[in-house]
């Protein structure tokens, strides 16, 4: 039986991808987004366009407004709801703190109470790699403690997997969370520093690099990140969380060079020390997510980044 999904955030990078993916198999999708100003919303517009063209419509609602979900909830008979609107970013959450509170926490409340009225839906949603925070143990387990982030952003997700395992307690709302490993791929972020390295080599300017280049991420492409996301949908577990990583966490300056190659053009490296908020090292372990979501990453960086760079040429014409 097709579902009939609610994906929040569907102008985003995560979303626009799970959209096609759901809709590619047969499932009805329909989408919200804010278009919030976090990075130039062009990049959102063209996205929904995109959608809209297979047949996606990207409705302009913001996810704290819960008698607009309720409405949308009911005219298309919604049956799951993915839900990837949040307000991203670690360094932007040292600026402006409000704004995390605003999105991630009253949004995800709204989320919740609007499932909490129609018991039915099963919610799947995100969280980050940045709940491990200051663990020190690799790789991240999702049975580790999750008590020391990092950032703001951090606190914001973990409140999240708190607030969503409360609900299921008492409502029996079936809940499930995605802990996301940094993912990249075309249609990306322009925050996320493999967007922002390319613009920057490209047109010749220096590109930051924090605690000189001594960290590790577990870069995961978002072909296998949409995998992972809709065998979590299709498992509608009553209350679980998986991580989703590729499992084998990179040396950043090998990424660089990565990138180098796939552009075809050297960086102008400036290193600099650890930014506030950072961690040294992400690495997902997903024993779990292998077993019961069938998950196992296929694609690594001298595949995908590749795929990026190719995309970002065609997009912007360079």
């Amino acid at each position: 039986m097709n579902k009939k999904v609610l994906i929040t955030g569907a102008a985003g990078f995560i979303g626009y991808h799970l959209a096609e993916g759901l809709k590619a198999r047969g499932d009805d999708v329909v989408g919200i987004d804010n278009y919030n100003d976090y990075y130039d919303p062009q990049l959102k517009k063209d996205r929904a366009r995109f959608l809209k063209a297979k047949g996606i419509d990207v409705i302009h609602a913001d996810v704290c407004d819960e008698e607009r979900l309720h409405t949308i909830i009911e005219k298309d008979g919604i049956t799951h709801i993915a839900h990837l609107a949040a307000q991203a970013g670690v360094r932007y959450s040292l600026q402006n703190p409000k704004a995390y509170v605003k999105a991630n926490i009253e949004g995800f409340l709204s989320i919740l109470e609007t499932c909490r009225k129609h018991p039915s839906i099963k919610l799947t949603y995100a969280s980050s790699s940045s709940v491990y925070g200051l663990n020190s143990k690799t790789p991240f387990s999702r049975d580790d403690r999750t008590d020391q982030q990092a950032s703001f952003y951090g606190n914001t997700k973990k409140a999240n997997e708190l607030m969503a395992q409360t609900y299921h307690h008492l409502y029996q709302i079936p809940v499930t969370g995605l802990r996301f490993f940094t993912v990249y791929g075309p249609w990306g972020r322009p925050d996320m520093a493999y967007f922002s390295f390319t613009n920057a080599i490209l047109s010749g300017a220096p590109i930051d690099i924090y605690n000189n280049g001594q960290m590790l991420r577990d870069f995961t492409y978002i072909d296998d990140i949409i995998e992972g996301t809709i065998a979590a949908i299709d498992l509608g577990s009553p209350c679980e969380i998986f991580n989703l990583g590729n499992h084998q966490p990179i040396p950043l300056l090998d990424f660089i060079n990565v990138l180098e190659h796939s552009i075809g053009k050297k960086a102008n490296k400036r290193f600099s020390p650890m930014q506030q908020g950072d961690v040294l090292a992400t690495y997902a372990e997903i024993e779990a997510s292998r077993t019961k979501l069938g998950f196992s990453p296929r694609i690594n960086i001298e595949v995908g980044i590749p795929r990026f760079v190719e995309w970002y040429k065609s997009y912007f014409k360079v």
